[in-house]
C-alpha cells in the first residue's frame, strides 16, 4: 500500500468514526506495551489488584496486540465521551438521595454500545478494502488505556484514568486491530497533570494515596463489583454509591469545562416501576422489592459478580443504611424482608444496615426466628458480633 492510499484509508476510518458517533480517533503499532506489563507485574506483586482478573488476569496477552489478530500492523484506538454526572446533584454524598443509590455516569448513559458499532463500521471499512480486522471493546485482550495513550489521544493521569485536554476523562474506549499498514497519530501527549492532586484528595478511601497507582482493595468502584462481603470498613465511606464511584473524575480541572462534541444522553435503566430511576440513581427500596429475574432484565449489562444478584442486593443494603431514613414503613419492610432472606450474605448486610439505622429491635426479632441458625460460611455471626457506626 502506498504512502497516499494509506492516507486515504485513514480518512476513510476517521470518517465512519465520525458518522458513527465517536469522539477521537488515534492509531498505533501492534508493538508490545512492555511499561504497561511492568506496571502491572508490579502491582500485582504488591497486591494492589484485589482479586480483579479484568486488568490483572493474563497480562502477557492483554499487553501483546499482535497476538489478537494474525499478520496485525496497526490498532485503531477510539474514544466515545459519555455524559457526565449532573453537576446539581451530590452524587457519592451519602445524603442527596434518601432511600436512592447513585450510579456511575458510564452505565447511565449507552456509550458502550454507540462505541461498539463504531468499532464495527471501522472494521467494515478495512475489510472492504482487502483487510482483516478485529473490534477489541471492555475485552481483557487488551490494555486499553495504554493503547490511547500510545496512540496519542491522551495521558494516564493521576487517577490512572486516560484523561484528553479535548475530552477529559468521561470516555470509554475501544480498538480495531488489524493488518493494514496506516499513517500513526503524533506524537504521545505529555503528562498534564503536573502537582496537581485533586483526584487523590477526593478519593473517599485513600485508593489513589500514590500518583498514578491504584490500590483496589480500596477502590469502592471495584468493591462494589468484587465478590464477597462488603468490606466493613468502607461501607459508611461508600454512602450512596449502588455501583461505581466518579469521585477521582468529578474533581478533574480537566473535565471542569463542558464538551461541545458530547453527544451521548442518558438513558432510563427500565425498571418498569415509577420513580425507580432518576437520571443516574436507582431507588434501593424498589430495587429489593424486585426478583431476582426482575434485578437481572434491568441491571444485567452491568457487571455482576457470577451473575448473582445477591451482590446488587448487598450493594443496596450498604446504600440504605447510609442514606434510610429509619421511621419509613417502606424501609422497615425491606429490612424485615432482607433479615429473612435465604441468602447469607444479603441476611448479613442487612443486620449492618439494620442497626446502623438504630432499628436493633428488627435484628432481636429476626433472630428469634432464626436468623443466622443456617449460617455455614459464618457471614451473618460475624455481623452480629462487629461493632456498627450509627448514622447520626
Amino acid at each position: 500500500m502506498t504512502a497516499g492510499a494509506n492516507r486515504l484509508l485513514l480518512e476513510q476510518i476517521q470518517h465512519a468514526a465520525a458518522s458513527a458517533g465517536l469522539d477521537a480517533v488515534g492509531v498505533t503499532d501492534t508493538a508490545p506495551f512492555a511499561q504497561a506489563r511492568r506496571a502491572i507485574d508490579e502491582r500485582k506483586a504488591a497486591g494492589l489488584h484485589a482479586g480483579m482478573w479484568f486488568t490483572y488476569g493474563r497480562p502477557e496477552r492483554s499487553t501483546t496486540p499482535a497476538g489478537i489478530q494474525a499478520g496485525a500492523r496497526s490498532i485503531v484506538v477510539c474514544a466515545r465521551r459519555y455524559e457526565p454526572p449532573d453537576p446539581h446533584t451530590s452524587e457519592g454524598s451519602g445524603t442527596a438521595h434518601s432511600g436512592s443509590g447513585a450510579v456511575a455516569a458510564y452505565v447511565a448513559s449507552d456509550a458502550y454500545g454507540v462505541l461498539r458499532a463504531g468499532l464495527e463500521r471501522i472494521c467494515e471499512v478495512l475489510r472492504r478494502n482487502g483487510y482483516d480486522a478485529v473490534a477489541v471493546c471492555d475485552d481483557n485482550r487488551l490494555v486499553d488505556r495504554a493503547a490511547a495513550a500510545r496512540a496519542g489521544l491522551g495521558w494516564l493521569g493521576h487517577n490512572t484514568m486516560l484523561l484528553s485536554r479535548e475530552l477529559g476523562s468521561w470516555t470509554v474506549l475501544g480498538s480495531v486491530v488489524t493488518t493494514a499498514e496506516l499513517p500513526r497519530s503524533g506524537e504521545v501527549q505529555t503528562d498534564g497533570c503536573g502537582t496537581c492532586r485533586r483526584c487523590q484528595t477526593a478519593c473517599p478511601t485513600g485508593a489513589l494515596d500514590t500518583a498514578g497507582v491504584l490500590d483496589a482493595n480500596r477502590c469502592l468502584a471495584w468493591l462494589v463489583q468484587a465478590p464477597g462481603v462488603f468490606p466493613p470498613e468502607y461501607r459508611v465511606a461508600l454512602g450512596d454509591r449502588l455501583y461505581g464511584c466518579d469521585d477521582c473524575q468529578t474533581v478533574c480541572p480537566f473535565n471542569d469545562a463542558p464538551v461541545a462534541s458530547a453527544r451521548s444522553q442518558p438513558v432510563e435503566f427500565g425498571l418498569g416501576r415509577d420513580g425507580a430511576t432518576r437520571g443516574g440513581s436507582v431507588g434501593v427500596v424498589e430495587l429489593l422489592q424486585m426478583t431476582d429475574d426482575d434485578l437481572m432484565a434491568a441491571f444485567g449489562h452491568w457487571y455482576i459478580p457470577r451473575r448473582r444478584p445477591e451482590y446488587l442486593r448487598r450493594n443496596a443494603l450498604v446504600v440504605l443504611g447510609n442514606v434510610g431514613d429509619p421511621g419509613s414503613p417502606a424501609v422497615e419492610e425491606m429490612l424485615r424482608m432482607s433479615l429473612s432472606s435465604g441468602s447469607d450474605l444479603v441476611a448479613a448486610h442487612a443486620v449492618w444496615a439494620a442497626r446502623r439505622l438504630g432499628r436493633d429491635e428488627l435484628v432481636a426479632e429476626a433472630r428469634s426466628v432464626g436468623l443466622g441458625n443456617h449460617d455455614p460460611d459464618g457471614l451473618v455471626a460475624a455481623e452480629l458480633a462487629r461493632p456498627v457506626p450509627r448514622k447520626g
